[in-house]
């Protein structure tokens, strides 16, 4: 298997993320873990023995009936295995990791051994979660500032105030069954061409929203 520090150095473009090595010898049950697994489960290197027990004991309760990659991973030598669950470290902390790994055989060539790389995705998640939900704020603000800029128009052109605008081009966007921001962005977009001119802005508008035109 390629060495952790080689496999940390490759994960770490982009997000940064804490990856390290086990071993589960087979013929006498023992685990080996690497300082960053330790970390993982929220322990300092050596603070405990690491047992089939102690890692089952930190699997979260939703995921502990289907982590048996990670103990009998049902593959036949060199064949490689993965799964991602959730664990809860020492301190009670959820956390998401992605365990890879594959069977070791024997000169007889009989499973001897389970050995892999455990890698923390949490943060991974959380940046891509972060970031859909930025995107998803900005696109809400752009929305909205066209969707302002469009009240702001009717209300103009109908002499009234911006809520009984906005409420005239929800009417307009129910009955002809498409969303306001398509209404409001055609308003915003014709406004340069209408030249600021409040009569050819009222016939616009009400040519756009009156019923017999949606209904076209």
């Amino acid at each position: 298997m390629t060495h952790p520090t080689a496999v940390e150095h490759a994960l770490a473009v982009g997000t940064p993320v804490r990856c390290g090595a086990y071993r589960l010898d087979l013929t006498t049950g023992a685990w080996w873990w690497s300082d960053q697994v330790y970390a993982i489960h929220g322990f300092a290197p050596h603070e405990v023995v690491p047992t089939t027990e102690l890692l089952l004991a930190h699997k979260h309760p939703g995921d502990r009936d289907r982590v048996a990659c990670t103990l009998d991973p049902g593959t036949g030598p060199g064949e490689p295995f993965s799964c991602v669950h959730r664990i809860c470290d020492a301190s009670g902390h959820e956390r998401l990791v992605g365990v890879v790994g594959e069977t070791q055989g024997g000169p007889d060539g009989a499973a001897v051994a389970v050995g892999g790389y455990v890698t923390e995705l949490t943060g991974v998640v959380d940046d891509h979660a972060q970031a859909a939900a930025t995107a998803s704020i900005a696109a809400a603000a752009q929305s909205r500032a066209v969707i302002d800029q469009a009240c702001g128009a009717v209300a103009l052109a109908g002499r009234t105030d911006p809520r009984t605008a906005f409420d005239r081009l929800r009417v307009a966007s129910n009955d002809a069954n498409v969303p306001v921001r398509t209404l409001a962005t055609a308003i915003v977009t014709s406004l340069p061409e209408l030249g600021g001119e409040p009569g050819r802005l009222v016939g616009f508008l009400d040519a756009l929203l009156a019923p017999t035109h949606r209904a076209a």
